[in-house]
């Protein structure tokens, strides 16, 4: 069974930082794809970085240069860097992962939804000003 448990979420001022976590358990060692999204009350599921099992990564533009996507060397915790957070970033943040019986993805775009199959049940990030 596929687990995914985020952490590491909170409240911080604008400029701050925080680094999420996703600890994961059921998937297999090189996993075929996984990601990071976020939802604002009233707002659309957006996908903001997605990690390919080559380690290639991509990224939305409202978070390039600032959030990186990262795991750890066993790959069982995938991990999202947050820099330089503004008022904009306060959102439910959730991390996803594709199962490996779908074919093969590369991470060139950013993430949709669609092309993922797990989900966590998200940690909340409030940035103020």
């Amino acid at each position: 069974q596929v687990q995914l448990v985020e952490s590491g979420g909170g409240s911080v001022h604008t400029g701050g930082s925080l680094r999420l976590s996703c600890a994961t358990s059921g998937l297999p060692y090189s996993n075929n794809y996984m990601a990071w999204f976020r939802q604002a009350p009233g707002k659309a599921r957006e996908g903001l970085a997605a990690l390919d099992r080559d380690g290639r990564t991509a990224y939305a533009d409202s978070v390039k240069g600032r959030f990186t996507i990262s795991q750890d060397v066993a790959n069982t915790i995938l991990y999202l860097q947050m820099n330089s957070l503004e008022p904009e970033d306060t959102a439910m943040y959730y991390c996803a992962a594709r199962s490996s019986f779908r074919p093969r993805m590369i991470a060139s775009t950013p993430p949709r939804p669609e092309n993922l199959n797990y989900w966590g049940q998200g940690t909340q990030v409030t940035v103020s000003s």
